[in-house]
């Protein structure tokens, strides 16, 4: 069978197109070429430079408008200036039958898809505008276009990295106190342990930016097919980026804002901010609620308004949400509702909120949750009680599955990802995976990528039938390890010394829990 016979109409069309605008590009080039020749010659320039008696041609060399220059441009951007295209389309020879605004939108769009690496989302927007193909800017973009798209290189499945957060703390001094009291002071040792703080998070994501990490969704790294019989297959794919690039995955911890983080100096919920967008309520230590990003969610969001090329097709990273204490910051969960085995801080939650209504609380988490997806992220069980799924019974995995089925799922649309608490897989590493009791009870309730925690810089495994990935935790003890230790995992993410936040407790008995 040929080439040609081997291809798909929408692929015979798109090469077509591609085809035109190349040869479009090429004329209005050379169109440019002689009106500049011409303007010379009747201006005497070329008597003036003497080429024309001495036999030689003067040419010009045109600037790389592929966005990988060292001007620190994002890719499609426009720098200062008029290049050929705008010299003859400006805005009275440019495409008069759009409208000047949806033609700067659709512009736009496509050059912020670009930067974001999602080369055939711009070219469909630029296509999408009428008369496109009379339109000289907009012909010059997509042979931008063309061109980025064929300089990159793929990136195996099996070469990403996957890091995870859980909630950051705002006040060191409240987060990292400690009392004399054994109770608070025990939950000292965990908060310096396993929280990371809004500085560090902050250098960490500018740190990996300016080493050409790029966000991508963990759902980039694979095809997932069904099978007649419903069952779901998975199969590794490439990520493309351009040279330099590395591709990695980012998931959340325990975003539910637990009764044990009151007074720790971390948001308390998230909420729909004015914009439409996820934002996070925190309460200072005068007691004050303020309204800003002081998480993960909308914190990476705002870096990445900054730095959109950090992204992968506008990808964001995977929240896991345990069930017992609700999600997102709202009480959802079962025991609020019936007030049954609850435990002491749940009663004394639920004495301070007399008027709570739980159908209420369960439609306003939904409805943040919806806002979450609406803005890249996805959702991962993270178990309903935060077990330890490896240690569990089977009759304690099946019933803490159809607990998060029940009470988590529904309100966050379902997911096909399962992070274990504690880290903890469901079997070791050189057990057949897909042999095992509780990975098959769990394929069977929809779940298809597993991911557990692991120290090394790369953890995949794909099966017929699974992804299984290990996750890096960027956490107060990485860190504080990798500073004073001498045990540095991180540094190919990061310099440790320069991301550990200056409030920081050195104290190494709160770093052993």
């Amino acid at each position: 069978m040929s080439e040609k016979q081997g291809l798909t109409r929408s692929e015979i069309r798109r090469r077509k197109r591609r085809n035109a605008i190349i040869i479009k590009v090429t004329i209005l080039v050379i169109l440019l070429v002689l009106l500049a020749v011409a303007i010379w010659v009747v201006s005497g320039g070329a008597k003036k430079s003497g080429l024309i008696s001495k036999g030689r041609t003067s040419t010009t060399q045109t600037a790389d408008s592929s966005g990988g220059g060292s001007d620190g441009m994002l890719p499609g951007t426009v720098s200062g200036g008029t290049d050929a295209s705008e010299a003859v389309s400006g805005e009275q020879t440019g495409n008069s039958s759009v409208p000047a605004n949806r033609r700067a939108a659709a512009l736009n769009e496509a050059r912020m898809k670009m930067s974001q690496y999602d080369y055939d989302a711009a070219m469909d927007v630029l296509t999408s505008v009428e008369n496109y193909d009379s339109d000289a800017e907009i012909i010059s973009l997509m042979a931008d276009i063309e061109t980025q798209k064929s300089n990159l290189v793929p990136v195996s499945a099996y070469d990403v990295t996957h890091i995870f957060f859980h909630s950051l703390v705002v006040d060191p001094a409240r987060g990292f106190s400690v009392t004399g009291d054994p109770g608070w002071d025990f939950g000292t040792v965990g908060f310096c342990e396993w929280m990371t703080t809004v500085y560090e998070f902050d250098q960490l994501m500018q740190q990996m930016y300016d080493r050409g990490y790029v966000l991508i969704s963990i759902y980039d790294m694979i095809e997932e097919t069904t099978d007649e019989s419903g069952v779901v297959h998975i199969s590794p794919k490439d990520i493309y980026l351009p040279q330099g690039k590395t591709p990695f995955v980012m998931s959340l911890d325990d975003t539910c804002y637990y009764h044990s983080y009151d007074d720790r100096g971390t948001a308390s919920k998230l909420i729909i901010g004015d914009d439409g967008t996820p934002t996070c309520e925190y309460i200072d230590a005068s007691g004050q609620t303020l309204v800003g990003s002081y998480d993960c969610i909308p914190r990476l969001d705002d870096f990445i308004d900054l730095h959109p090329d950090f992204s992968y097709k506008g990808a964001k990273g995977t929240v896991a949400l345990t069930g017992y204490n609700g999600i997102l910051g709202y009480r959802t969960d079962y025991c609020y509702r019936d007030r049954v085995d609850l435990d002491l801080d749940q009663e004394i939650w639920l004495e301070e909120h007399p008027d709570f209504d739980w159908n209420a609380e369960c439609e306003a988490a939904k409805a943040v949750a919806d806002c979450i997806r609406a803005d890249g992220w996805t959702f991962a069980s993270h178990t309903w009680g935060h077990i330890a799924i490896g240690d569990a019974t089977m009759e304690s995995v099946m019933a803490d599955t159809q607990k998060w089925l029940e009470y988590v799922a529904p309100l966050v649309g379902g997911t096909d990802i399962v992070i274990y608490a504690h880290g903890q897989d469901m079997s070791s590493w050189d057990v057949e995976y897909d042999s095992t009791e509780k990975f098959q009870f769990m394929k069977s309730q929809g779940f298809n990528i597993f991911c557990n925690v692991d120290s090394s810089q790369l953890f995949v495994q794909i099966g017929d039938t699974y992804l299984r990935m290990g996750r890096r935790n960027l956490d107060g003890y990485r860190i504080w390890e990798a500073v004073y230790k001498d045990n540095d995992l991180i540094s190919d993410l990061c310099d440790a010394k320069t991301v550990i936040d200056p409030e920081r407790p050195t104290d190494p008995s709160l770093y052993e829990l």
